[in-house]
């Protein structure tokens, strides 16, 4: 019987928690995307489904255990994965305070691994997607060059306060960013994995 070696693991983390957030649509169209893809295996997270604290402990799990166990389940999930692709909006030039907070609250489980995003916004979230990048340096991630930014008319033609468009509209304009992504995502997840585990 041939066994199969299992893929490396990306965690898709959306990265708002309100209620009348957009990000459920471009990330509900990136999962098609990666649906069957042949190198990774993704799996969609919602900062929603786990009631995190604001961040309150003693110091970092870099130095101390967590004590809250809501802390503690998301870092059991962060640990999880091989890398990770933040869908991101942009709230005043940034990034929403529940991914920064979401970010805090772990330090070990995202170290050498890639980070990639799908950005959202009128200017497709590219400046808190540069915000996003140097926190991502400080928790010794592996920011990529690449990324999916829906900005602009594309925006507007998707967005629930725009004409609400389905994605398929504006797919075309995505590809080769995506395309451009994901070849970076597989490389990086590759080696630094291989790195890890080295």
């Amino acid at each position: 019987m041939e066994t199969q070696m299992s893929k490396p693991r990306i965690g898709v983390i959306i990265g708002t928690t309100r209620k009348a957030r957009f990000a459920d649509k471009p990330a509900q169209w990136f999962m098609e995307q990666v649906a069957d893809h042949a190198e990774l295996d993704f799996e969609l997270v919602d900062l929603r489904d786990f009631d995190l604290p604001m961040f309150d402990e003693v110091a970092s799990n870099a130095w101390l255990p967590s004590e809250d166990p809501h802390a503690v389940r998301w870092q059991e999930k962060v640990k999880s994965f091989d890398g990770y692709v933040f869908v991101t909006a942009e709230y005043n030039h940034s990034i929403s305070g529940s991914l920064k907070n979401a970010l805090d609250q772990d330090y070990t489980g995202w170290a050498r691994k890639p980070m990639a995003a799908v950005a959202y916004g009128g200017v497709g979230g590219a400046r808190a997607l540069e915000h996003l990048r140097t926190i991502s340096v400080e928790l010794q991630m592996v920011p990529l060059r690449n990324a999916v930014h829906i900005g602009g008319s594309d925006f507007y033609k998707v967005w629930s306060g725009g004409e609400n468009a389905p994605m398929s509209e504006i797919e075309g304009h995505l590809q080769a960013a995506l395309s451009a992504m994901l070849d970076e995502l597989v490389w990086w997840t590759k080696a630094t994995k291989a790195a890890r585990e080295a």
